[in-house]
């Protein structure tokens, strides 16, 4: 479906992709890994960066980002996803426009036999334009209620959905075909150091007893297997962010776990508004002999005031935007701000995919929570608003409360794009030991980084 592009001109195509968050160290990702992700990586941002150029869809260009990402056994997505205790798959996908469609943003989940889970939920957005509207009756064996477009749901999983995939002529495969060495071996391991017993399903007995797949190595136990939820941010030429995402799940999972990644706002999430009117003037300027509200309160006020407003502390201060450090999206780095506030009519755009421990996502809504910090307090920048939420100390991590650093509750990370006016800025953050992420930067060069500065072996 076209777009109407709400500017008079052309928008510069924008993109960020990342492989997975989490306790990513040097000692674990040896230079032989690193030289393998990198490179991996790196392919899928030039093929779709070049595809954005040419005039793709931001849609269009995420999905096939991440379909890229499914089909590659370094990242758990696809092939390449983790085991649920039971040694079954069970994969997750999802994706979101800024506009563009009436459903914005749909997630599948509880998936065996789908290739490309990414491809089965932008197949539901799409189709989602032929609805009627949902919780209508459908016709007799039509899964999709006869409506074309999962009756407008938002949201399936399992079965009926995969039926729907067969009949929209999306590609199947069966559960043995997301087999993978390193993940099964993975999977066993952990169930050992728990001293549980394994329940291994037939399929997964004869692949294991059989003979090596080709190029499928083992697994040490000592290095780094990615984590948490792949995904991609893009913004193209009319101006349109769209969000794609692919998962695993967490590794040994209790089977029928639902994440974050299917769930709206809680792993994903896209949208663009017009800011509010507001008359034009310069962002005040506290002066150094002058205490902020946020000093004079006392502790016992701040703490009632933080349970239902978290970042009370940033309200009364100056306000920061994201700048670029020399290493790009490693420091994380703020400056002061002092333009005007937005004015009257400024279009506004952001999208977010979060990868991580899909709990905490979920507990805290973060990525909704993050894009709506920035959206309802107009001085904060989307990066900002992500490092409140994802960075060190921040939301995530304080939602672990006293299993921070124990469990792997909390950990994880975010990759963004914010957009004002049509033009759009690369955001990301993180509070684990690193995230696996590439992005086209302001001048046009392709970046990787793992940890907060450059990797050296």
């Amino acid at each position: 479906m076209e777009y109407s592009n709400p500017t008079s001109k052309r928008t510069q195509p924008r993109i960020i992709i990342h492989g997975g968050a989490g306790n990513i160290t040097r000692s674990n990702l040896p230079p032989s890994s690193y030289a393998a992700y990198r490179s991996s990586l790196l392919s899928i941002l030039r093929a779709t960066s070049q595809r954005l150029s040419r005039g793709w869809s931001a849609l269009d260009a995420a999905t096939s980002a991440v379909t890229l990402l499914e089909n590659n056994p370094l990242f758990n997505c696809g092939y390449g996803a983790v085991f649920t205790r039971a040694g079954t798959i069970e994969l997750e996908a999802s994706v979101m426009v800024s506009r563009g469609y009436r459903k914005r943003g749909v997630g599948v989940s509880l998936l065996k036999h789908v290739k490309n889970p990414i491809l089965l939920a932008r197949e539901m957005l799409i189709r989602g334009e032929e609805d009627g509207g949902g919780g209508g009756n459908g016709g007799d064996g039509d899964p999709s209620g006869g409506s074309g477009g999962a009756q407008g749901h938002c949201q399936l999983s399992g079965a009926v959905v995969e039926e729907m995939a067969r009949d929209w002529g999306l590609e199947m495969c069966e559960e043995k075909d997301f087999w993978t060495r390193k993940r099964w071996e993975e999977h066993k391991r952990g169930l050992e150091r728990e001293g549980e017993g394994r329940r291994v399903p037939e399929w997964a007995e004869l692949i294991e007893v059989g003979e090596e797949r080709h190029g499928d190595p083992g697994w040490d136990g000592h290095e780094y297997l990615p984590q948490g939820t792949v995904g991609c941010v893009a913004l193209d030429r009319e101006g349109v962010l769209c969000v794609a995402t692919s998962t695993g799940g967490l590794t040994n999972k209790l089977p029928g776990r639902i994440g974050d990644t299917p769930t709206l706002g809680a792993g994903f999430w896209a949208e663009e508004w017009v800011a509010p009117p507001l008359l034009e003037r310069p962002i005040p300027q506290q002066s150094p002999a002058v205490p902020s509200i946020n000093s004079l309160l006392p502790d016992s006020v701040k703490a009632s005031l933080s349970s239902c407003l978290p970042h009370v502390a940033h309200y009364a201060g100056i306000s920061s935007v994201y700048e670029d450090d020399e290493e790009g999206l490693g420091g994380f780095t703020y400056s002061e701000k002092t333009s005007l506030e937005p004015s009257s009519g400024t279009v506004h755009g952001a999208a977010i995919s979060g990868t991580g421990n899909g709990d905490s996502f979920l507990r805290t809504a973060a990525v909704r929570t993050a894009i709506a910090a920035s959206r309802f307090a107009p001085s904060r920048s989307l990066q900002k608003a992500v490092t409140e939420t994802a960075g060190p100390e921040g939301d995530l991590q304080r939602s672990a409360g006293d299993r921070w650093g124990k469990t792997g509750e909390g950990e994880g990370g975010m990759i963004g794009i914010e957009s004002v006016s049509g033009k759009g800025r690369i955001v990301a953050d993180f509070n684990c030991g690193g995230m696996f992420r590439v992005w086209i930067d302001d001048t046009g060069k392709e970046r990787m980084m793992v940890f907060r500065d450059r990797y050296q072996a």
